[in-house]
C-alpha cells in the first residue's frame, strides 16, 4: 500500500511539474501563413504542452501594433525587412531573428481552367476585377505590384479602377472566393496543398518577376524570457514544422 501511495504521489508530482512548466503566449502571424501556422501550433501544443494563441493579419499592421506595445511574444512576418526594422529599433530579443519560409506569388481564380499555365489571362484583360493586397501593408501585395509593373499593366488597371485591394492577403483571397474579383494575386500557400491547387485554377508566377519573399520570424523583447515563445521558435525550425511548411508550397 505504501508503495502504491508513493507511486501515485510521484505521478501527481510529475503532472504538476509538467503543468507548471507549460506556458502560453500570443503570436502575430502574417495572413499568408495562417494554414500552416494553425497546424504547427496544434502539433506544438501536443508535443510540448505549451499553448500558442495566434492572431493573423498584415505584416505592416502588426509592426504598428508592436511599436505601440501590443502583447505579442513572437512575430512571423511575410517579409524580412519588417522584423529587421523592429530589431534595429531595439524592440526584439537579440539574436532571435531567422527565416522560417520563402513564399511564392500565384495568380488564382475559383473557376476551373480560367487561368492558363503562363498567366496570359492577366495580360489579355479578360476579367473585370483583379484582387491584390495593399502593397504598403502586405509584402505579397508589393510583389503583385512588381509583377504588374514588369508587365506594364499596372497603370492601365488603376486607371480603369479594376484593382480590388485587400488590407491583407487573407482578405484578398476572400475577394476572389466571394466573386468580388475574378482573379487574385495571392500567396501560393493559401490555395495550395500537397502539390496542387486546392480549387479553381492558377499560375505560379515566375520568381524572376518579383523580389524573393523571405519570411522572417523574431521573438519580441518583452517575451525574451518566455519559455513557450523560445520553444515555439525552436519548433518552427524542426522537421515536423518543416514538413507542414513544405506541404503548403513554401520553400525553406
Amino acid at each position: 500500500m505504501k508503495r502504491i501511495v508513493l507511486l501515485l504521489s510521484l505521478a501527481a508530482a510529475f503532472l504538476f511539474a509538467q503543468t507548471a512548466l507549460a506556458d502560453q503566449f500570443l503570436g502575430a502571424v502574417a495572413s499568408n501563413f495562417e494554414g500552416p501556422a494553425k497546424l504547427i501550433a496544434a502539433e506544438f501544443e501536443k508535443d510540448t504542452g505549451h499553448k500558442a494563441e495566434l492572431s493573423f493579419g498584415s505584416t505592416g499592421s502588426f509592426a504598428s501594433q508592436i511599436r505601440n506595445e501590443s502583447p505579442f511574444g513572437i512575430f512571423l512576418a511575410a517579409d524580412a525587412s519588417t522584423p529587421k526594422a523592429l530589431e534595429d529599433e531595439g524592440l526584439t530579443a537579440p539574436g532571435t531573428r531567422f527565416t522560417y519560409a520563402q513564399g511564392a506569388l500565384v495568380l488564382w481564380s475559383t473557376t476551373e481552367g480560367y487561368v492558363d499555365d503562363k498567366g496570359d489571362v492577366l495580360k489579355t484583360g479578360d476579367y473585370k476585377h483583379l484582387a491584390v493586397a495593399d502593397p504598403a501593408l502586405a509584402p505579397y501585395g508589393a510583389a503583385a505590384y512588381e509583377l504588374l509593373k514588369a508587365w506594364d499593366i499596372l497603370t492601365k488597371l488603376e486607371g480603369e479602377q479594376r484593382l480590388v485591394t485587400g488590407q491583407n492577403i487573407g482578405q484578398t483571397v476572400q475577394f476572389v472566393q466571394t466573386g468580388n474579383a475574378e482573379l487574385g494575386l495571392v500567396a501560393q500557400s493559401q490555395v495550395w496543398k500537397d502539390g496542387k491547387f486546392t480549387s479553381g485554377s492558377g499560375w505560379i508566377v515566375s520568381p524572376d518577376l518579383y523580389s524573393p519573399i523571405l519570411q522572417d520570424a523574431v521573438i519580441l523583447k518583452s517575451a525574451a524570457d518566455n519559455v513557450a515563445v523560445k520553444a515555439f521558435a525552436d519548433y518552427l525550425k524542426g522537421e515536423k514544422a518543416k514538413a507542414i511548411i513544405l506541404s503548403f508550397g513554401y520553400k525553406l
